[in-house]
């Protein structure tokens, strides 16, 4: 019986798989487009709303614009903290949890806030979110580097602990609870005060959220930070060798708390700023971001120029798929995480075939 091994190719090269990538991709949406014509739609009228994002013949372009960016911002900002704490191998699978953290920490300054000016509210909800969540990454971080627990699933329970959290809040009605509206009979999250509902720069009738300048801005400091400081640096000698780390001085321990709490703290912010921005909180807040940023961070290879990118092309699906679905009764959003998923499994079998080969043991050991 002939035995087969699974090595890596030695001649990689970037080229080959972006092109697996682009031919995975292409095989991807004509399994989407075979659906869309099973349910009597023409997938290509579909995907040219579905990549226009509704633009075409809308006379109110602006707000599929501004649709866009609130869906952008929190996972380009979570992709980028998920992305520092996978550089070091630490598998922060909490990114869920965290946010509605910082989203709950936010909210309750917000609906605390009358009568405060609209910057410093904003100003405080962004801060007691990032606190908060970094205080649970860091606790994290440091059960692991003290007592060496399994940081995926601690980060893991973190996730279902909050989203409970949050549907108890949703649908508690209580003296304490000045979450829910006081006017309705049923539970039903009330909306913040204009103090604490995020302002931005108005461009005719469009208007750039603040929050959208934060991510961009958050995007070039995470960048320097990661290739022109020594805590950069650090982060990758430990992601390579926590051993080669110790060995020339560094502490694995310090870094791995340090990174956490930037890490969970960043995810916090991006959920001040996604509360801010729509002006309320619902238990659906977080729009599946801190699992959709796991699959950012995995397809730009933790780099935060390919984060950027992935981000845009990730949010242009969504948003995508909720304005095209808009014009066929007969498909609903859900089509939008099929389809992503789709893409993913393209994506992991082209990685797979651009980067590895299954040869013979006999070649293999001469490999």
């Amino acid at each position: 019986m002939k035995k087969y091994h699974l090595i890596r190719r030695a001649d990689a090269k970037l080229s080959r798989t972006l092109i697996f990538y682009l031919v995975g991709i292409l095989v991807s949406l004509t399994i989407g487009a075979i659906i869309l014509g099973v349910l009597g739609i023409n997938p290509f009228d579909y995907y040219g709303k579905m990549f226009t994002i509704g633009l075409v013949g809308n006379r109110y372009g602006y707000k599929s614009i501004e649709g866009l960016l609130k869906i952008f911002v929190p996972l380009l900002i979570t992709s980028l903290a998920l992305s520092l704490s996978f550089k070091m191998r630490f598998w922060n699978i909490g990114g869920e949890g965290e946010f509605l953290i910082g989203a709950i920490t936010a909210s309750i300054i917000a609906f605390n806030s009358s009568g405060m000016p609209n910057f410093v509210t904003v100003l405080l909800m962004c801060l007691a979110a990032m606190i908060s969540s970094g205080i649970i990454g860091i606790a994290i971080a440091a059960l692991k580097v003290r007592f060496n627990t399994n940081e995926t699933l601690m980060t893991l329970m973190i996730n279902y602990i909050m989203l409970y959290v949050i549907r108890y809040i949703g649908e508690t009605k209580a003296d304490w609870n000045f979450f829910l509206r006081e006017d309705s009979e049923r539970p039903k999250f009330g909306t913040f005060p204009d103090s604490a509902v995020m302002s931005g720069i108005p461009m005719g009738q469009f208007k750039l959220l603040w929050s959208v300048i934060i991510a961009l801005a958050l995007t070039v400091i995470v960048y320097i930070y990661l290739k022109y400081t020594k805590q950069g640096y650090e982060i990758s000698v430990v992601g390579d060798s926590s051993a080669t780390a110790k060995y020339a001085g560094m502490s694995v321990g310090k870094i791995v708390l340090r990174t956490m709490f930037i890490s969970s703290a960043m995810i916090g912010l991006a959920a001040a700023l996604t509360v801010s921005a729509s002006g309320t909180i619902s238990d659906t807040v977080t729009n599946n971001v801190g699992w959709t940023g796991i699959i950012v961070a995995w397809l730009s290879k933790l780099s935060v120029p390919a984060v950027f990118v992935t981000s845009v092309l990730i949010s242009i699906l969504q948003y995508g798929c909720q304005a095209a679905a808009t014009q066929y009764p007969a498909i609903d959003i859900n089509y939008a995480d099929l389809l992503q998923g789709l893409i993913l499994f393209s994506v992991l079998v082209a990685d797979f075939a651009a980067n590895f080969k299954i040869v013979k043991k006999e070649e293999a050991k001469n490999a």
